[in-house]
């Protein structure tokens, strides 16, 4: 079957942003109230044991009772964070969120009892992410696709006579610097620092750094364009 161009050209559209130009709407002081008490009241086993209830449900009742339990188990969750069914924390109590931040479904965040990680405001993470955050930071305004990983740590592998799992970890820093945008089911390695304003294309492992403005894609990933 032939395609008409035109036709399919018509329909494409250009629209405003939502989420990225959004306003950060307070939460109610309830809310902080209710969280800091849960914190206060209830171990962090005890937190995550509450979170699971409501985990999975999409309700508007289920859904602001996972904000709340949410920033009680962390460190720092700011105001409007929109957290989605079935996202798995480990050692929320070492990550930080900022303001209007977007957690799509099925995201899981691993993180370590002595690691850091720090998600800064207006950050949409698509669904199905995975993020190793043992050293993590992600600035101001990073698109986040859905399926793209993280990896901060790899095993050294040595000595080669024991199985690699069993082998010491190296845990390298990773930043995704200001305004960048990780595109669907790309790979980020230890180590890596993604520039502010960067591209990374969809399904691309990144094993250098990426200056900023870049546009980068492949396997590995290259330097294709500069945005400026």
């Amino acid at each position: 079957m032939s395609v008409d161009h035109e036709a399919a050209a018509a329909l494409n559209r250009r629209v405003p942003a939502v989420f990225g130009s959004a306003k950060t709407v307070e939460d109610p002081p309830w809310e902080w109230e209710f969280a800091a008490q849960l914190k206060q009241t209830h171990s962090p086993q005890d937190l995550l044991s509450l979170y699971s209830k409501y985990r999975n449900d999409e309700g508007l009742f289920e859904s602001q009772l996972r904000r709340i339990i949410f920033r009680a188990m962390c460190r720092i969750a700011g105001h409007a964070l929109q957290a989605g069914p079935g996202i798995v924390l480990k050692h929320p109590e070492t990550m930080e969120f900022g303001d209007g931040v977007f957690v799509g479904a099925q995201t899981m965040i691993q993180g370590r009892y002595d690691g850091t990680c720090r998600i800064g405001s207006h950050v949409w993470i698509g669904p199905h992410a995975y993020f190793d955050a043992r050293n993590l930071v992600i600035e101001d305004y990073v698109g986040w696709g859905p399926g793209a990983k993280v990896l901060g740590s790899s095993h050294t592998g040595e000595p080669i006579d024991v199985p690699i799992i069993a082998t010491e970890l190296n845990i390298k820093p990773v930043v995704i610097g200001y305004g960048a945008d990780v595109g669907t089911n790309a790979t980020i390695l230890p180590g890596v620092h993604v520039g502010a304003h960067s591209i990374v294309g969809a399904g691309a492992v990144v094993t250098v750094d990426v200056p900023d403005y870049a546009v980068v894609a492949g396997v590995p990933a290259r330097v294709i364009r500069f945005r400026k």
